[in-house]
């Protein structure tokens, strides 16, 4: 096992050196806590280039400066909530705001359009649930106590005033880093799972939806960590920008190779 991530890994470091810091993570086979359809269980995935780490302010202020419609100063409000990069001292001043730190308060809009400008996009929820599935030496550690525990602990913390550098952490079995641990991070398709709705509009006989009894059509009723980040995504609006929300890039995978 050891030996099998060991390979893992160092493929894609080279996969990342090849392309901007990218690493290839697939095929794979995503398991949904939530099934789109009955009985479809698995999905699977082509493979994909996934960033290894998350964009930084560094990175974004680059962004900014060659496109200043996306400042703080310029944005229109449809596309960020006035918080907008809140955590930067000027429209190009991270000030406090380390370079190497993730960008957040950031809006969907925004993190689509900075990776649309490296020839990119934003992973949907099924590639980054894939990736973020692994630890340093499985593929899927979801049902793994310690993994488990370890997510959830975090997600217990309060939010920092600052977040440390990226990079700080192991990369998992693909390449890929800062998935968990960090901050909360935007997917193409964040509101495609939606769980819940008001109980009181009475348009659902089945009662599926009162009192949280969305869980019982989980596959995974006891993965906690999968349901918190299913809850944080269907509570999301594109123009919202939050304090631990940040986001990295995707591309596709058509003629990439280890």
């Amino acid at each position: 096992m050891r030996v099998a991530a060991f390979l893992l890994l160092t493929a894609g470091l080279s996969a990342a050196a090849e392309d901007g810091g990218l690493v290839q993570v697939g095929p794979g086979v995503y398991r949904p806590i939530y099934p789109a359809a009955p009985g479809e269980t698995e999905v699977a995935l082509p493979a994909f280039f996934l960033d290894v780490l998350p964009v930084t302010n560094g990175d974004y202020l680059k962004f900014v400066t060659a496109q200043p419609e996306w400042r703080s100063d310029r944005i229109k409000r449809i596309f960020a909530e006035p918080g907008y990069l809140r955590h930067w001292s000027g429209p190009l001043k991270p000030g406090q705001a380390g370079l190497d730190e993730p960008v957040r308060f950031v809006s969907w809009f925004a993190a689509r359009a900075y990776c649309s400008s490296r020839g990119a996009r934003l992973p949907t929820e099924a590639e980054w649930e894939l990736a973020a599935a692994a630890d340093e030496t499985q593929r899927d550690a979801r049902r793994t106590d310690a993994f488990r525990q370890r997510l959830l602990a975090w997600y217990a913390q309060p939010n920092p005033q600052t977040l440390p550098a990226v990079g700080a952490g192991k990369p998992n079995v693909w390449g890929v880093e800062d998935l968990h641990g960090l901050l909360w991070e935007w997917v193409l398709d964040y509101g495609n799972t939606m769980i819940s709705s008001d109980s009181r509009d009475g348009k659902d006989p089945s009662g599926q939806r009162f009192c949280g009894a969305g869980a019982a059509n989980a596959s995974e009723k006891d993965d906690y960590p999968s349901f918190m980040r299913i809850a944080f995504r269907s509570s999301l609006e594109g123009s919202y920008t939050i304090g631990n929300l940040g986001f990295r890039c995707a591309r596709d995978g058509k003629g990439a190779g280890r």
